[in-house]
Protein backbone atom coordinates (compact mmCIF):
# COMPACT_ATOMS: atom_id res chain seq x y z
CA UNK A 1 0.00 0.00 0.00
CA UNK A 2 1.40 3.14 -1.78
CA UNK A 3 -0.14 5.29 0.76
CA UNK A 4 0.68 3.76 4.11
CA UNK A 5 1.03 6.10 7.18
CA UNK A 6 0.39 9.05 4.30
CA UNK A 7 -1.32 11.70 5.80
CA UNK A 8 -4.35 13.29 3.41
CA UNK A 9 -6.28 16.11 4.21
CA UNK A 10 -9.14 15.85 2.67
CA UNK A 11 -11.24 18.57 1.57
CA UNK A 12 -14.47 18.98 0.58
CA UNK A 13 -16.57 21.96 -1.11
CA UNK A 14 -20.27 22.21 -1.43
CA UNK A 15 -21.78 20.32 -4.62
CA UNK A 16 -23.88 17.32 -5.21
CA UNK A 17 -20.23 15.53 -6.69
CA UNK A 18 -19.74 15.32 -2.87
CA UNK A 19 -21.76 12.04 -2.78
CA UNK A 20 -18.33 10.23 -4.11
CA UNK A 21 -16.37 11.45 -0.62
CA UNK A 22 -16.99 8.91 1.54
CA UNK A 23 -16.30 6.01 -1.40
CA UNK A 24 -13.12 8.22 -1.82
CA UNK A 25 -12.23 8.35 2.36
CA UNK A 26 -12.93 4.87 2.16
CA UNK A 27 -10.31 3.98 -0.72
CA UNK A 28 -8.10 6.09 1.09
CA UNK A 29 -8.21 4.36 4.41
CA UNK A 30 -8.24 0.98 2.95
CA UNK A 31 -4.78 1.74 1.11
CA UNK A 32 -3.48 2.43 4.35
CA UNK A 33 -3.81 6.25 4.81
CA UNK A 34 -4.78 8.77 7.90
CA UNK A 35 -7.73 10.65 6.39
CA UNK A 36 -8.73 14.43 8.29
CA UNK A 37 -11.52 15.72 6.28
CA UNK A 38 -12.19 19.71 5.84
CA UNK A 39 -15.55 21.10 4.66
CA UNK A 40 -16.87 24.49 3.84
CA UNK A 41 -19.85 25.83 5.36
CA UNK A 42 -22.17 24.56 2.32
CA UNK A 43 -20.50 21.28 1.76
CA UNK A 44 -22.22 19.36 4.91
CA UNK A 45 -25.77 19.86 3.02
CA UNK A 46 -24.38 17.09 1.14
CA UNK A 47 -22.44 14.73 3.17
CA UNK A 48 -22.80 14.15 6.87
CA UNK A 49 -20.34 15.16 9.72
CA UNK A 50 -21.41 11.82 10.87
CA UNK A 51 -20.43 9.38 7.86
CA UNK A 52 -17.27 11.02 7.59
CA UNK A 53 -16.34 10.39 11.54
CA UNK A 54 -16.88 6.76 11.06
CA UNK A 55 -14.46 6.53 8.09
CA UNK A 56 -12.02 8.29 9.27
CA UNK A 57 -12.25 7.61 13.18
CA UNK A 58 -11.78 11.76 13.29
CA UNK A 59 -14.51 14.34 13.36
CA UNK A 60 -14.50 16.30 10.64
CA UNK A 61 -13.28 20.04 10.57
CA UNK A 62 -15.29 22.81 9.35
CA UNK A 63 -14.57 26.26 11.40
CA UNK A 64 -11.61 28.37 11.35
CA UNK A 65 -12.53 30.09 14.41
CA UNK A 66 -13.08 27.06 16.85
CA UNK A 67 -11.70 28.40 20.26
CA UNK A 68 -10.82 24.79 21.36
CA UNK A 69 -8.89 23.80 18.55
CA UNK A 70 -7.51 27.23 17.86
CA UNK A 71 -6.28 27.42 20.89
CA UNK A 72 -3.40 25.17 20.38
CA UNK A 73 -3.60 26.33 16.51
CA UNK A 74 -5.28 23.50 15.57
CA UNK A 75 -5.67 25.26 11.18
CA UNK A 76 -1.46 25.32 11.50
CA UNK A 77 -1.07 22.18 12.63
CA UNK A 78 -3.43 20.54 10.46
CA UNK A 79 -0.88 22.22 7.72
CA UNK A 80 1.97 20.80 8.87
CA UNK A 81 0.32 17.31 9.45
CA UNK A 82 -0.90 16.82 5.90
CA UNK A 83 1.37 14.89 3.68
CA UNK A 84 -1.23 16.01 0.66
CA UNK A 85 -4.29 18.33 1.11
CA UNK A 86 -6.42 16.65 -2.22
CA UNK A 87 -10.07 18.95 -2.64
CA UNK A 88 -12.69 16.49 -3.69
CA UNK A 89 -14.99 18.00 -5.01
CA UNK A 90 -14.11 21.63 -6.39
CA UNK A 91 -16.83 23.50 -7.05
CA UNK A 92 -16.31 26.76 -9.09
CA UNK A 93 -16.29 28.93 -6.14
CA UNK A 94 -13.61 27.75 -4.06
CA UNK A 95 -11.50 27.21 -7.18
CA UNK A 96 -11.85 30.94 -7.09
CA UNK A 97 -11.02 31.73 -3.97
CA UNK A 98 -8.02 29.32 -4.47
CA UNK A 99 -7.11 31.04 -7.25
CA UNK A 100 -7.05 34.62 -5.75
CA UNK A 101 -5.54 33.31 -2.61
CA UNK A 102 -8.23 34.03 -0.19
CA UNK A 103 -8.16 32.71 2.95
CA UNK A 104 -11.71 33.55 4.55
CA UNK A 105 -12.38 29.51 5.88
CA UNK A 106 -10.24 26.99 7.32
CA UNK A 107 -10.23 24.88 3.99
CA UNK A 108 -8.50 27.75 1.71
CA UNK A 109 -7.01 29.21 4.97
CA UNK A 110 -5.28 25.16 5.20
CA UNK A 111 -4.62 25.88 1.49
CA UNK A 112 -2.28 28.52 2.04
CA UNK A 113 -0.78 26.98 5.61
CA UNK A 114 0.49 23.89 3.94
CA UNK A 115 3.88 22.63 2.24
CA UNK A 116 2.24 20.04 1.17
CA UNK A 117 1.26 19.44 -2.58
CA UNK A 118 -2.31 20.37 -3.31
CA UNK A 119 -4.61 18.95 -5.69
CA UNK A 120 -8.36 19.55 -6.90
CA UNK A 121 -10.85 17.45 -8.55
CA UNK A 122 -12.98 20.07 -9.81
CA UNK A 123 -17.00 19.48 -10.21
CA UNK A 124 -19.24 21.32 -11.57
CA UNK A 125 -21.90 21.98 -14.49
CA UNK A 126 -20.35 21.93 -17.79
CA UNK A 127 -21.07 25.60 -19.10
CA UNK A 128 -19.38 26.73 -15.47
CA UNK A 129 -16.50 24.53 -16.56
CA UNK A 130 -15.92 25.89 -19.82
CA UNK A 131 -16.23 29.86 -18.39
CA UNK A 132 -13.68 31.56 -19.30
CA UNK A 133 -13.13 32.74 -15.63
CA UNK A 134 -12.85 29.13 -14.86
CA UNK A 135 -10.53 28.20 -17.07
CA UNK A 136 -8.16 31.57 -16.33
CA UNK A 137 -8.62 30.24 -12.42
CA UNK A 138 -7.33 26.99 -13.48
CA UNK A 139 -4.41 28.17 -15.70
CA UNK A 140 -3.14 30.22 -12.93
CA UNK A 141 -3.44 27.20 -10.48
CA UNK A 142 -1.40 24.73 -12.50
CA UNK A 143 1.12 27.40 -13.25
CA UNK A 144 1.70 27.54 -9.60
CA UNK A 145 2.02 24.07 -9.34
CA UNK A 146 -1.66 22.74 -8.40
CA UNK A 147 -2.37 19.43 -9.59
CA UNK A 148 -5.61 18.95 -11.15
CA UNK A 149 -7.58 15.78 -11.84
CA UNK A 150 -10.20 15.59 -13.78
CA UNK A 151 -12.85 16.38 -14.62
CA UNK A 152 -14.14 13.55 -16.68
CA UNK A 153 -17.39 13.81 -18.81
CA UNK A 154 -20.47 12.67 -19.19
CA UNK A 155 -24.25 12.99 -17.72
CA UNK A 156 -24.30 15.52 -14.88
CA UNK A 157 -27.31 15.60 -12.31
CA UNK A 158 -28.63 18.72 -13.74
CA UNK A 159 -29.00 16.80 -17.22
CA UNK A 160 -26.49 18.37 -19.51
CA UNK A 161 -23.69 16.31 -20.78
CA UNK A 162 -19.96 17.43 -21.20
CA UNK A 163 -17.13 17.82 -19.41
CA UNK A 164 -17.60 18.68 -15.27
CA UNK A 165 -17.96 15.50 -13.71
CA UNK A 166 -15.30 14.90 -10.59
CA UNK A 167 -12.88 12.27 -11.47
CA UNK A 168 -14.01 9.15 -9.78
CA UNK A 169 -12.44 8.28 -6.30
CA UNK A 170 -10.26 5.13 -8.25
CA UNK A 171 -8.97 7.74 -10.32
CA UNK A 172 -7.99 10.34 -7.36
CA UNK A 173 -6.14 7.11 -5.99
CA UNK A 174 -4.43 6.92 -8.49
CA UNK A 175 -2.90 9.81 -8.57
CA UNK A 176 -1.45 10.13 -5.24
CA UNK A 177 -0.63 6.44 -4.92
CA UNK A 178 1.83 8.16 -7.98
CA UNK A 179 3.01 11.08 -6.19
CA UNK A 180 3.50 9.14 -2.93
CA UNK A 181 5.47 6.25 -4.75
CA UNK A 182 8.04 8.29 -6.42
CA UNK A 183 11.65 9.04 -4.45
CA UNK A 184 12.12 12.51 -3.45
CA UNK A 185 13.32 14.47 -5.99
CA UNK A 186 14.51 17.66 -4.99
CA UNK A 187 18.29 18.80 -5.64
CA UNK A 188 18.79 15.53 -7.16
CA UNK A 189 20.12 17.73 -10.25
CA UNK A 190 21.62 20.64 -8.40
CA UNK A 191 24.52 21.76 -10.78
CA UNK A 192 22.96 19.94 -13.88
CA UNK A 193 21.86 22.14 -17.22
CA UNK A 194 18.72 20.55 -18.90
CA UNK A 195 17.33 21.79 -22.27
CA UNK A 196 14.01 20.67 -23.39
CA UNK A 197 11.79 21.18 -26.49
CA UNK A 198 8.47 22.03 -26.05
CA UNK A 199 4.88 22.56 -28.14
CA UNK A 200 4.28 22.66 -32.17
CA UNK A 201 6.59 24.11 -34.55
CA UNK A 202 4.78 26.16 -37.35
CA UNK A 203 6.05 25.48 -40.77
CA UNK A 204 4.70 28.99 -43.26
CA UNK A 205 3.05 28.47 -46.13
CA UNK A 206 2.28 32.35 -46.73
CA UNK A 207 2.31 35.37 -44.57
CA UNK A 208 -1.30 33.86 -43.24
CA UNK A 209 -0.99 30.37 -43.45
CA UNK A 210 0.60 27.52 -41.89
CA UNK A 211 1.60 23.46 -41.70
CA UNK A 212 1.50 22.51 -37.40
CA UNK A 213 -0.22 20.17 -35.11
CA UNK A 214 -2.15 19.38 -31.93
CA UNK A 215 0.78 19.49 -29.49
CA UNK A 216 -0.34 22.04 -26.54
CA UNK A 217 2.85 21.96 -25.22
CA UNK A 218 1.63 21.02 -21.49
CA UNK A 219 3.93 18.07 -21.11
CA UNK A 220 7.04 19.26 -22.18
CA UNK A 221 6.59 22.31 -19.62
CA UNK A 222 5.12 19.68 -16.94
CA UNK A 223 9.82 18.11 -17.60
CA UNK A 224 10.59 21.81 -17.17
CA UNK A 225 9.20 21.88 -13.88
CA UNK A 226 9.59 19.06 -12.47
CA UNK A 227 13.41 19.50 -13.99
CA UNK A 228 13.44 22.98 -12.09
CA UNK A 229 11.93 21.22 -9.13
CA UNK A 230 14.76 18.73 -8.58
CA UNK A 231 17.33 21.84 -8.64
CA UNK A 232 18.28 21.39 -12.84
CA UNK A 233 19.06 25.25 -14.47
CA UNK A 234 16.60 24.52 -16.90
CA UNK A 235 16.21 26.38 -20.80
CA UNK A 236 12.82 25.60 -22.39
CA UNK A 237 12.64 26.17 -26.25
CA UNK A 238 9.28 26.68 -27.06
CA UNK A 239 7.18 26.51 -29.85
CA UNK A 240 3.76 28.75 -29.59
CA UNK A 241 2.11 27.77 -26.86
CA UNK A 242 -0.50 29.58 -24.73
CA UNK A 243 0.98 28.44 -21.86
CA UNK A 244 3.14 30.09 -18.80
CA UNK A 245 6.57 29.97 -18.19
CA UNK A 246 7.19 27.65 -14.89
CA UNK A 247 9.25 29.53 -12.15
CA UNK A 248 12.50 29.92 -12.24
CA UNK A 249 12.61 28.45 -15.83
CA UNK A 250 14.26 30.25 -19.18
CA UNK A 251 12.29 30.52 -21.98
CA UNK A 252 13.66 30.85 -25.22
CA UNK A 253 10.23 31.54 -28.05
CA UNK A 254 10.58 29.83 -31.88
CA UNK A 255 8.20 29.28 -34.49
CA UNK A 256 9.78 26.60 -37.06
CA UNK A 257 11.73 23.40 -36.47
CA UNK A 258 14.56 25.20 -38.34
CA UNK A 259 14.10 27.67 -35.26
CA UNK A 260 13.98 25.50 -33.26
CA UNK A 261 17.12 23.75 -34.25
CA UNK A 262 19.32 26.82 -34.36
CA UNK A 263 18.05 27.59 -30.83
CA UNK A 264 18.99 24.22 -29.58
CA UNK A 265 22.79 24.50 -30.98
CA UNK A 266 22.98 27.62 -29.32
CA UNK A 267 22.69 26.17 -25.89
CA UNK A 268 24.48 22.56 -26.01
CA UNK A 269 27.32 23.93 -24.55
CA UNK A 270 27.89 22.85 -21.07
CA UNK A 271 24.41 20.61 -21.56
CA UNK A 272 23.77 17.81 -19.38
CA UNK A 273 20.25 16.48 -20.45
CA UNK A 274 18.70 17.34 -23.54
CA UNK A 275 14.82 16.73 -23.37
CA UNK A 276 13.26 16.50 -26.46
CA UNK A 277 9.23 16.37 -25.99
CA UNK A 278 8.42 19.16 -28.90
CA UNK A 279 6.23 17.80 -31.74
CA UNK A 280 8.67 19.06 -34.31
CA UNK A 281 7.23 18.74 -38.02
CA UNK A 282 8.89 16.68 -40.34
CA UNK A 283 8.47 18.38 -43.24
CA UNK A 284 7.88 22.28 -44.66
CA UNK A 285 7.29 23.69 -47.43
CA UNK A 286 9.66 24.25 -49.72
CA UNK A 287 9.85 27.98 -50.93
CA UNK A 288 7.29 29.93 -48.71
CA UNK A 289 4.74 32.52 -50.89
CA UNK A 290 6.20 36.42 -49.75
CA UNK A 291 2.50 36.91 -50.02
CA UNK A 292 -1.30 35.61 -49.73
CA UNK A 293 -2.05 32.74 -52.44
CA UNK A 294 -5.19 33.53 -53.52
CA UNK A 295 -8.05 30.80 -54.17
CA UNK A 296 -8.15 30.00 -58.05
CA UNK A 297 -11.24 28.83 -59.41
CA UNK A 298 -9.58 26.50 -61.80
CA UNK A 299 -8.95 24.41 -58.95
CA UNK A 300 -6.47 22.46 -56.64
CA UNK A 301 -3.16 23.59 -55.68
CA UNK A 302 -0.19 21.47 -54.57
CA UNK A 303 2.80 22.34 -52.18
CA UNK A 304 6.12 21.08 -52.76
CA UNK A 305 7.34 19.89 -49.23
CA UNK A 306 10.76 19.44 -48.13
CA UNK A 307 12.14 17.90 -44.97
CA UNK A 308 13.26 19.74 -41.90
CA UNK A 309 16.16 18.70 -39.99
CA UNK A 310 15.93 16.43 -37.13
CA UNK A 311 16.83 18.19 -34.40
CA UNK A 312 17.19 15.08 -31.65
CA UNK A 313 19.51 12.94 -34.02
CA UNK A 314 21.81 15.54 -34.27
CA UNK A 315 22.10 16.48 -30.60
CA UNK A 316 22.97 12.81 -30.23
CA UNK A 317 25.38 12.59 -33.11
CA UNK A 318 27.14 16.40 -31.75
CA UNK A 319 30.48 16.19 -30.71
CA UNK A 320 29.12 18.87 -27.69
CA UNK A 321 27.02 15.40 -26.84
CA UNK A 322 24.64 16.13 -23.36
CA UNK A 323 25.45 13.17 -21.12
CA UNK A 324 21.87 11.86 -21.56
CA UNK A 325 19.47 12.74 -24.56
CA UNK A 326 15.43 11.70 -23.98
CA UNK A 327 13.25 10.84 -26.97
CA UNK A 328 9.54 11.38 -27.34
CA UNK A 329 7.39 9.13 -29.71
CA UNK A 330 3.38 10.04 -30.04
CA UNK A 331 2.59 6.71 -32.15
CA UNK A 332 -0.61 5.88 -33.55
CA UNK A 333 0.05 2.29 -33.96
CA UNK A 334 2.71 -0.62 -32.83
CA UNK A 335 3.54 2.11 -30.85
CA UNK A 336 6.70 0.09 -28.40
CA UNK A 337 8.09 -1.35 -31.31
CA UNK A 338 8.29 1.72 -33.43
CA UNK A 339 9.76 3.50 -30.44
CA UNK A 340 12.23 0.43 -30.00
CA UNK A 341 13.27 1.21 -33.47
CA UNK A 342 13.17 5.33 -33.09
CA UNK A 343 15.62 5.31 -29.78
CA UNK A 344 18.23 3.07 -31.77
CA UNK A 345 18.13 5.06 -34.64
CA UNK A 346 18.52 8.27 -33.46
CA UNK A 347 20.96 7.22 -30.23
CA UNK A 348 19.00 7.92 -27.41
CA UNK A 349 19.52 6.55 -24.00
CA UNK A 350 15.94 7.28 -23.23
CA UNK A 351 12.76 7.10 -25.25
CA UNK A 352 8.90 8.07 -23.99
CA UNK A 353 6.37 6.71 -26.14
CA UNK A 354 2.35 7.69 -26.18
CA UNK A 355 -0.17 6.11 -27.74
CA UNK A 356 -1.51 9.62 -29.04
CA UNK A 357 -4.77 7.45 -31.40
CA UNK A 358 -6.12 7.43 -27.64
CA UNK A 359 -8.64 10.43 -26.89
CA UNK A 360 -8.38 10.44 -23.13
CA UNK A 361 -4.46 11.05 -23.06
CA UNK A 362 -1.16 12.86 -25.19
CA UNK A 363 -2.38 16.33 -27.19
CA UNK A 364 -4.47 18.85 -25.80
CA UNK A 365 -5.67 16.66 -22.26
CA UNK A 366 -4.07 17.00 -18.75
CA UNK A 367 -3.32 13.20 -18.32
CA UNK A 368 -1.19 11.23 -20.16
CA UNK A 369 -0.09 7.35 -20.06
CA UNK A 370 3.25 6.57 -21.19
CA UNK A 371 6.04 3.47 -21.30
CA UNK A 372 9.73 4.39 -20.84
CA UNK A 373 12.02 2.62 -23.10
CA UNK A 374 16.41 2.37 -22.47
CA UNK A 375 18.99 0.16 -23.23
CA UNK A 376 18.00 -2.13 -20.44
CA UNK A 377 14.57 -1.88 -19.42
CA UNK A 378 11.03 -1.03 -20.38
CA UNK A 379 8.43 0.56 -17.36
CA UNK A 380 5.18 1.25 -17.97
CA UNK A 381 3.61 4.32 -16.53
CA UNK A 382 0.19 4.23 -16.08
CA UNK A 383 -2.79 7.33 -16.98
CA UNK A 384 -2.36 9.90 -14.70
CA UNK A 385 -1.75 13.84 -15.02
CA UNK A 386 0.90 15.26 -17.19
CA UNK A 387 3.09 16.78 -13.49
CA UNK A 388 3.11 13.56 -12.19
CA UNK A 389 4.15 11.98 -14.92
CA UNK A 390 6.75 14.74 -15.84
CA UNK A 391 8.38 13.51 -12.36
CA UNK A 392 8.48 9.80 -13.13
CA UNK A 393 10.01 10.55 -16.14
CA UNK A 394 12.52 12.96 -14.29
CA UNK A 395 13.41 10.10 -11.98
CA UNK A 396 14.50 7.81 -14.71
CA UNK A 397 16.91 10.78 -16.07
CA UNK A 398 18.46 10.66 -12.35
CA UNK A 399 19.32 6.96 -12.55
CA UNK A 400 20.64 7.44 -15.86
CA UNK A 401 22.50 10.27 -15.12
CA UNK A 402 23.80 8.13 -12.15
CA UNK A 403 24.41 4.98 -14.14
CA UNK A 404 27.21 7.39 -17.03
Amino acid sequence: MTLAGKHIVLGISGGIAAYKTPFLVRQLVQNGAEVETVLTRSAAEFVTPTTLAALTGRPPRSALFDIEAEAAMGHIELARWADTLVIAPATAHTIGRLAAGLADDLLTTLALATPAPLFLAPAMNQQMWAHVAVQENIRALRARGVGIIGPDAGEQACGDVGPGRMSEPETIIDHLQTLHAQKPLEGKLTGRKIVITAGPTREPIDPVRYISNHSSGKQGYAMAAAARAAGAEVVLISGPTRLETPAGVRRVDVESATDMMKATQAELEQTDVFIGVAAVADYRPAEPKDRKIKRESSGDISIEMTMNPDIIRSVAESAARPTVVVGFAAETNDAIQHARDKRLRKGLDLIVVNDVSRKDIGFNTDENAATLISDDKEVTLSKQSKDSLAGAIVEAIVELLGES
